[in-house]
């Protein structure tokens, strides 16, 4: 690496200015600091900046800021047309259903084990779905959105809410679209709860086909900054009437 970045002090929740993240031109552009802890104290001093924790095995843990940032603005969620045959025989189906919060250990676990496009191996080692389910037991930020069918949970994602933002981390699916009709609850949700953002980190093709689409650095920290402060959402649940926001912009 070429160029040198801050490990965190043990003892403080603060973190460098994002400005200070390596370049695009680096090996690793976006990476801001390393070290400290996944404390849900730090976990939320980071995420109410911007910042996420992003690492491997062997590695201590490792924040980043990138820039550009890659959002998915609820209002331009992309429903392709086979998503929607395949919505429409879920919304039918009684035995098929969206819940919320009721197996978050279970999609963290299955998380880790989904390709991420792009990489190999995976990011969401023991220690940090640990971390999250105990954020979760402590302050409710953490959530999983859960696709069940047949009474399996055949698909999901899980993220980060604070304020009137969501912070996607990561999804995955046992069966064909799973982990697209989840997001297209989340995404009901985030219009239900007046979330216009949902933070995607980094370029895929296949956020970009859903809608996802890159702002600079500057944008996003100055939309967080604001929507954390808003009062969040005190009720996950989903309801199926839910389902009907899908049709609105």
């Amino acid at each position: 690496m070429t160029a040198m970045i801050d490990w965190l002090d043990e003892n403080s929740l603060d973190f460098p200015p994002s400005e200070q993240a390596l370049s695009a031109e680096s090996d690793a552009p976006g990476l801001l600091a390393a070290g400290g802890d996944l404390s849900p104290q730090r976990l939320q001093a980071a995420y109410s900046r911007g910042i996420f924790p992003w690492y491997g095995a062997g590695q201590p843990p490792l924040w980043w800021a990138p820039d550009p940032r890659m959002v998915l603005q609820t209002q331009h969620f992309k429903l392709a047309r086979s998503l929607r045959k395949t919505l429409a025989h879920f919304r039918r189906s009684a035995n098929c259903e969206i819940r919320v919060d009721s197996a978050l250990p279970e999609v963290l676990s299955a998380c880790a084990g989904a390709p991420r496009e792009g990489q190999a191996g995976t990011w969401i080692l023991p220690e940090m779905q640990a971390a999250y389910v105990a954020w979760a037991a402590q302050s409710r930020a953490v959530h999983s959105i859960e696709t069940w069918m047949d009474g399996e949970l055949v698909g999901g994602l899980y993220g980060v809410n604070i304020g009137r933002m969501f912070f996607g981390e990561s999804m995955f699916m046992r069966r064909t679209d799973a982990s697209k009709i989840a997001l297209a609850a989340l995404v009901c949700l985030c219009r239900k709860h007046g979330i216009p953002w949902i933070d995607c980190q980094q370029n895929t093709g296949h956020l970009a086909s859903l809608g996802a689409a890159e702002v600079p650095r500057s944008a996003f920290e100055a939309h967080v900054r604001a929507a954390v402060t808003e009062p969040g959402p005190a009720d996950w649940s989903y309801h199926p009437a839910l389902w009907a926001l899908l049709d609105q912009p």
